[in-house]
């Protein structure tokens, strides 16, 4: 027979939480990974959370508090005492230290800083002028750093005396005597060197693979993948090395970025929630979704009045009601597909501010070529396949006529969708927008009322009607 499966870490530490067990929440702790520990607090009914913070104690809460949401952290940092802050705050590299302090109140974030030593302090409250979203909000100042004029043993030493308040010795910064950055080394480009070999020697000089602290934190990790870096060095406008970016945080920052332009897309306003699904209140949900859709409802009752100016035409043509709904709809999607593409592009820095009619011009043509064979098929459909099923026309009137309707309605549609979809983004960002405020849901509003407006100024025209 085989041995049952082991229950589960995380099974087995909520259920030591509940039993209050404190040895046991203890030994399991220390054996867990942070984030899972993170999991953990946030599944626990409030109650249990001091039970389970004063349990495992403020040196291994400290990597668990990075991974909390921004609403939990300081309910947790309130658990402990001054003493115990102390602790904690001197666990966390300065990067995460900042990262916490940017999510609690400001009259916590005072008390915070006065726990700190002089020179954390003093680190901390430079990190802190800088915006959460930005390179220099996202950077850690524990940096491996050399001079250019010192000698490899020098350089070495020099790390060593560092080596353990420094994030990463995988990649060295060179800087010169004024802290300015002007190259780069391997840790083994001092380990095959002789001690005498000067630094200047062996670096690697660093071209355009840095980014400014004021920089938005979605461009440094651009630059990341782009250059396929480890570690991007961040700088200030006068090239004085501050600090880095290392490809975690870069992961981390694509998963924000990624998230906000899906619910922007999606049409969810408001602040990006970091608690998990379930655990976000129905309240916040609700305040989220309730402005776009209550907008986008008041525009598509212009759908409706354009219904209303050209219900006449319905009356006589009923057919045309049978291609109505396919016409505004391919609008949306093709409108839809277009903005999606540009917002995506416009994300990876594919596209700069002067593409823009480079881009629309594409698009263009990409919808005239789209609209022509939706409005092939749309005409064949109606010439081969609807005579039988005998509908009434007017006298004079026949399915050809309304299949030419139809397809050129159709074409100039999804022509004119998929142009609009790709300049809206673009629009957005020369003023200043986030593109991906313009999404889909709002394409596909204006669409629908454009879609009507076309197809029966189309239908009248061709049809005489």
């Amino acid at each position: 027979m085989p041995d049952d499966e082991a229950t589960p870490p995380l099974d087995e530490l909520m259920r030591a939480i509940e039993a209050e067990d404190r040895s046991a929440v203890s030994a399991l702790a220390e054996e867990m990974h942070y984030a899972d520990l993170a999991q953990a607090y946030q599944e626990l009914d409030e109650e249990k959370h001091h039970l389970f913070l004063k349990t495992i104690g403020p040196a291994k809460a400290a990597d668990m508090l990075v991974e909390l949401p921004d609403s939990l952290i300081e309910e947790a940092l309130d658990a402990f005492s001054p003493s115990e802050l102390k602790i904690l705050f001197r666990e966390l590299s300065d990067d995460d230290r900042v990262d916490i302090l940017q999510d609690v109140g400001e009259e916590a974030r005072l008390r915070f800083l006065g726990l700190l030593g002089p020179e954390d302090e003093e680190l901390t409250r430079s990190l802190l002028k800088y915006e959460h979203d930005t390179a220099g909000g996202r950077m850690t100042t524990r940096i491996g750093r050399v001079f250019a004029n010192q000698t490899v043993k020098q350089a070495v030493d020099m790390l060593r005396r560092s080596q353990e308040s420094t994030e990463t010795l995988s990649r060295i910064f060179v800087v010169d005597q004024k802290g300015r950055l002007i190259g780069k080394l391997r840790f083994r480009d001092l380990a095959f060197n002789t001690w005498d070999t000067p630094v200047r020697d062996i670096m690697r000089e660093i071209g355009p693979e840095r980014v400014l602290a004021t920089a938005d934190q979605e461009e440094a990790a651009n630059m990341l993948l782009k250059y396929d870096l480890i570690a991007l060095p961040v700088v200030d406008e006068f090239d004085h090395l501050l600090g880095l970016i290392t490809h975690d945080d870069a992961m981390e920052i694509m998963q924000e970025e990624s998230t906000e332009d899906i619910e922007k897309i999606a049409g969810i306003g408001g602040e990006q929630s970091e608690e998990t699904y379930l655990n976000t209140t129905i309240l916040t949900q609700f305040r989220r979704r309730a402005g776009w859709l209550t907008g986008l409802a008041f525009v598509s009752i212009l759908s409706g009045y354009v219904m209303m100016r050209f219900g006449s035409i319905l009356s006589e043509v009923f057919l045309l009601a049978l291609f109505l709904p396919m016409v505004v709809a391919a609008g949306g999607n093709t409108g839809g597909q277009a903005s999606t593409m540009v917002i995506r592009a416009m994300s990876l820095g594919e596209i700069d501010h002067d593409a823009t009619w480079q881009v629309a011009w594409r698009e263009l043509r990409t919808g005239l070529f789209l609209g022509l064979l939706l409005g092939s098929c749309m005409a064949l459909f109606t010439v081969v396949l609807l005579p039988f099923f005998h509908f009434d026309l007017p006298a004079g009137m026949t399915l050809a006529k309304v299949a030419i309707a139809v397809a050129v309605a159709l074409t100039t549609q999804v022509t004119s969708a998929t142009f609009l979809g790709s300049l809206l983004p673009l629009g957005a960002r020369a003023v200043r927008l986030d593109p991906a405020v313009v999404s889909a849901p709002a394409i596909a509003a204006i669409v629908d009322v454009s879609g009507m407006l076309i197809y029966f100024t189309v239908a009248r025209a061709i049809l005489g009607l």
